[in-house]
């Protein structure tokens, strides 16, 4: 199992509400895309979701893009 260590510097990205380069914190989620029960074991999909740390404002953004 992997161990979670905790980043010395943030992630600095731009965000769009706030309209300049800000600290982020940054996950990856697993979302169920499929609403039927019958696969959604195949329908999971990873995100990178960021949250901005002055606003608040999160964005998620899928990963495979297919």
């Amino acid at each position: 199992m992997a161990t979670k260590t905790p980043r010395q510097q943030p992630f600095v990205e731009p965000c769009e509400d706030c309209g300049d380069d800000t600290p982020h914190d940054v996950s990856i989620r697993i979302v169920t895309e499929s609403k039927k029960a019958a696969n959604t074991e195949f329908s999971r999909e990873p995100y990178r979701v960021t949250v901005c740390t002055v606003c608040g404002t999160e964005r998620q953004q899928r990963m495979n893009n297919v």
